[in-house]
């Protein structure tokens, strides 16, 4: 199996068992997001325990490009500091803007992700691939701005 191959398997796998997807509570944040472009659409939900990602879920609609995405962004992102998961989501868009041209770094640090590599070569997926990761950081800056990253654990978000 060619490295591509195994890309593709793992971008399905990841869409027919999305991991993290249900939205669940507590919760510090919700947004939905669109890509205007296709029509995927995502609402996401954010907990922060203090500088730490506790957790991330969401229900996605859409291709399998963006669900598998949200999948692999929650299984990264969730037990990291929200600088860390912030930094995996610049390396992430780094990597969709990249054309295909696959970094040695970005192997190691965003592990099933690369698999996207492929979606990289065609700028009309590459909006599918970043929404979910956009969703996260929009839910965590406002979590972390609205003061609710610590107030909500193990308590459920009234609203």
């Amino acid at each position: 199996m060619n490295a591509e191959d195994l890309y593709q398997e793992i971008i399905l796998d990841h869409y027919r068992a999305k991991h993290h997807s249900g939205l669940r509570e507590p919760y510090a944040c919700q947004v939905s997001h669109v890509n205007p472009t296709c029509g995927d659409e995502i609402e996401l939900r954010v907990n922060l325990d203090g500088g730490v990602v506790a957790d991330v879920s969401y229900l996605a609609r859409g291709c399998s490009i963006s669900q598998a995405s949200a999948s692999v962004m929650s299984d990264l992102v969730i037990g990291k500091t929200v600088e860390a998961a912030f930094g995996l989501s610049d390396e992430f868009t780094e990597l969709m803007h990249s054309r295909g041209d696959l970094q040695p770094q970005w192997e190691d640090e965003l592990e099933d992700a690369v698999a996207f590599i492929g979606v990289a070569k065609f700028p009309a997926r590459v909006k599918c691939a970043l929404l979910g990761w956009s969703a996260f950081k929009d839910a965590a800056l406002q979590a972390l701005e609205s003061g609710t990253a610590t107030a909500t654990k193990g308590v459920p978000h009234a609203g």
